[in-house]
């Protein structure tokens, strides 16, 4: 697959995972009484999960090894989980306690900048092909 396909599969994967994660801290954001890093954590691991499974069934599906699917969640969680984990929560703190931007908007910031580099690990490490 072309990779500018692929990246536009990626993008149509992520805008959903990105409805999920903000209607999810929407919600755990209410629940926790407003503590909004708690909540950004318990939507990312949700939307992890979530678009791991639409990469894996979608923008991936040539490379997908059913044998290695557990090597596959453990590399997306090191690679995309660790850079929208760390990316999130410190765009948050900035943005939320520092900008004061609303926590949905600097929430709709921080996915769209991890986003980019979430896509080169996916593409080389997570989902590489095989040889």
């Amino acid at each position: 697959m072309k990779i500018f396909a692929r990246w536009c599969r990626f993008n149509a994967v992520g805008a959903m995972g990105m409805v999920v994660q903000l209607a999810a801290l929407a919600a755990l954001n209410r629940w926790t009484g407003g503590h909004y890093l708690i909540a950004t954590l318990a939507a990312l691991e949700l939307t992890l999960v979530h678009n791991f499974l639409w990469h894996l069934h979608y923008t991936w599906r040539d490379r997908r090894d059913d044998s290695a699917v557990k090597a596959q969640l453990l590399k997306f969680h090191l690679s995309n989980g660790m850079i929208s984990l760390v990316g999130n929560l410190a765009l948050m703190r900035l943005l939320v306690s520092s900008a004061r931007m609303p926590v949905l908007v600097a929430d709709t910031i921080a996915i769209l900048v991890c986003s980019l580099v979430n896509f080169g690990l996916g593409h080389t490490w997570a989902f590489a092909a095989r040889d």
